[in-house]
């Protein structure tokens, strides 16, 4: 056997994606999009139909999102899209909080790499472009980007985990912003701040900043809901 052959490594498996998992994606995309609105019921028998599939990776898939505290589960009655309340948006915050304010200092105090910097400003460039055509849903989006960028890029497994959860929970509460102008003409102004604190090395007034970002989301959205729900 020549000896280019018999050196050539084998090709790596291609993982499948499971139904399981397709199911679970679709239905997931669905609820952090707004497709349900809150407090509407999740049928398991017409989430199956509707998606072709046998009702087992529905089952699943409704369980999963209960325990991440995305859906409530309400003995005899079903499994239900939450309706949040003012506390819940203050509770989101809180958590989202403890959790960045440990990847910003851990992130400005270790060795920036030029790429994360560049990645914030690009969002933060989205964000300005997204803002101009009155495109709400992707100023939502690129904002959770913004935060996820520093999350990943503090090098924490766990940290990264927890943050998954919350940050779709913050989705929940964007929800009620959707098609809205949220009257937050200088949250382009707080990520542009953000991304130069995160650039530089002062822990202080970048936990300051960062405080201050949340302390105005929640307002929005504390006002927002109180809009919709009086």
């Amino acid at each position: 056997m020549p000896d280019d052959i018999a050196s050539t490594p084998s090709p790596t498996p291609v993982r499948r994606r499971t139904l399981g998992s397709l199911v679970a994606e679709k239905i997931r995309r669905d609820l952090l999009t707004g497709r349900f609105p809150p407090g509407s019921q999740l049928n398991e028998a017409e989430l199956a139909e509707s998606l072709g599939v046998s009702r087992g990776p529905v089952r699943e898939t409704l369980a999963r999102l209960v325990h991440e505290g995305l859906l409530l589960s309400q003995p005899h009655r079903g499994v239900f899209v939450p309706l949040l309340t003012e506390d819940d948006i203050l509770d989101v915050f809180y958590a989202r909080e403890a959790l960045e304010a440990a990847a910003f200092r851990r992130v400005i105090t270790s060795q920036k790499s030029s790429g994360l910097l560049t990645s914030l400003d690009e969002t933060v460039d989205g964000i300005a472009r997204a803002a101009g055509r009155g495109d709400w849903a992707e100023v939502g989006d690129l904002d959770l980007r913004f935060h996820s960028l520093v999350i990943e890029a503090a090098g924490s497994p766990r940290l990264s985990r927890m943050f998954a959860t919350v940050i779709s929970e913050t989705r929940l509460c964007l929800n009620l912003l959707t098609d809205v102008d949220p009257a937050r003409r200088d949250l382009l102004d707080e990520h542009r701040e953000l991304a130069r604190l995160v650039a530089g090395d002062d822990v202080d007034a970048a936990l300051g900043a960062l405080e201050k970002h949340f302390e105005e989301a929640t307002v929005t959205l504390r006002e927002r809901l109180r809009a919709t729900h009086p």
